[in-house]
């Protein structure tokens, strides 16, 4: 269990942490940052956090499609600090991402709950080149484009 949270991270965000207006894009750069580079750590391990921090019965073997209230407030509230900014170059939304399945272990992917509405939060990745995501139409992506982003439907 060495490499599950400990604590769940504090409401306030350190001065240092990002703010971010849309927390499914807040779930994508964490993906690339704690899954793929191993920046952000500890590694969030549901088992783990289950087993330590959640006061009801979760039954990991019925079908969970639906996000874990536990779990997603525990990634609403974990600071991203800002110095990881400059590391986050690509963004890639996939419905078997790690996060996703962390969140919600049985979900499918073939709906809108990860959906990121709001764009404003690219502002704080200066290297963000390139997005691939999903559930956005063409309008969005064009927009993503202008900003000089590589921006793909999955």
């Amino acid at each position: 269990m060495s490499d599950s949270p400990k604590t769940q991270p504090a409401g306030d965000q350190p001065s240092d942490a990002i703010d971010f207006a849309d927390l499914n894009f807040k779930l994508a750069v964490i993906q690339e940052l704690m899954y793929e580079q191993e920046l952000l750590t500890p590694q969030f391990v549901l088992a783990d956090f289950l087993e330590e921090h959640v006061d009801r019965e979760v039954d990991l073997s019925k079908e969970i499609s639906e996000p874990i209230p536990e779990v997603l407030d525990y990634f609403r509230a974990l600071p991203v600090p800002s110095e990881f900014a400059p590391a986050v170059e690509e963004l890639f939304q996939d419905g078997g991402n790690d996060i996703y399945m962390e969140i919600a272990p049985q979900w499918s992917g073939e709906d809108s709950t990860f959906d990121i509405t709001d764009f404003t939060d690219t502002r704080h990745f200066p290297n963000l080149s390139a997005m691939t995501l999903l559930g956005v139409d063409e309008e969005v992506l064009d927009g993503l484009r202008r900003k000089g982003i590589d921006a793909q439907l999955l």
